[in-house]
């Protein structure tokens, strides 16, 4: 009798990570125009976008496109899916009590509220219960579930996107994602779709940006982050970037390099 040589618990991960992103290559494209805009801005990072139409990928840096690091605020995508899933909360109106610091880093955040509203100003308290209440079993289990990146949680269930161990590429970011806006992650259709609705940036005449920013170990040096999606004309585009942030003022190139590498596209 022939056995598998990657072992049958492999085998069902591989298979499973197939089934959830059966159209995802790596046809690379690197583009001199969005590394000039990483280069005018003197600033260390990367951005893929991803044609989901074409299935193409087209980009700046893909070394650091496959580099893990930790995904900091735009872990909050994830967690809010194992959250719903769970049951932990009904509803991403449904409030979760603050239970952070007498004075937050953003005083905004010091008060109940929902995800809607806490992913929206990336409320680092309330969605530190959100994983206190799902615990570490079930984050680590939804974490493989989903093929969030290396999937470690170590054993600080209210720190571990902050902190580490987790870490996550940006091509897996667009994986993931893709798989989000599909309705192909192994979900409910209505978890799904609660999710990419609170991700709502803003939109143009005929263009709409989704996403979440991240920046680890802020507001100190670290990795900041974008990840998102454009739905122009029907058609959709999934990106990732992230940049090394050196000193306070680098965080705002997040969004300026990743609107402006879509707008090179001709997308915005």
């Amino acid at each position: 009798m022939r056995t598998n040589p990657v072992g049958r618990k492999s085998y069902r991960l591989i298979m499973a990570a197939l089934l959830l992103f059966p159209a995802l290559g790596f046809g690379w494209e690197e583009n001199a125009k969005i590394a000039g805009l990483f280069h005018n801005a003197n600033v260390d990072g990367t951005f893929i976008l991803y044609d989901m139409t074409g299935n193409a990928y087209i980009g700046y840096n893909q070394t650091r496109t496959e580099t893990r690091h930790i995904p900091a605020s735009t872990f909050k995508i994830a967690n809010t899916l194992i959250g719903l899933s769970s049951g932990v909360v009904k509803s991403v109106d449904e409030p979760l009590p603050y239970k952070g610091p007498a004075k937050p880093f953003i005083p905004e955040w010091g008060h109940d509220m929902g995800l809607r509203r806490a992913i929206a100003i990336s409320n680092v308290p309330i969605y530190q219960e959100l994983a206190r209440r799902i615990g570490l079993e079930r984050m680590r289990a939804g974490l493989v579930k989903l093929h969030y990146g290396n999937a470690e949680t170590g054993k600080v269930v209210d720190r571990f996107w902050l902190d580490g161990p987790l870490k996550i590429s940006a091509l897996e970011q667009v994986k993931f994602l893709s798989a989000l806006v599909q309705d192909r992650l192994p979900l409910p259709k209505q978890v799904q779709k609660s999710v990419r609705g609170i991700l709502f940036l803003e939109e143009g005449a005929d263009w709409k940006l989704y996403g979440k920013t991240g920046w680890q170990n802020a507001p100190d040096n670290g990795v900041g982050w974008l990840v998102g999606w454009l739905e122009k004309k029907g058609y959709i585009y999934v990106f990732a970037l992230n940049i090394d942030i050196k000193k306070p003022s680098d965080a705002k190139e997040r969004v300026k390099l990743a609107k402006a590498s879509l707008k090179l596209q001709g997308l915005i």
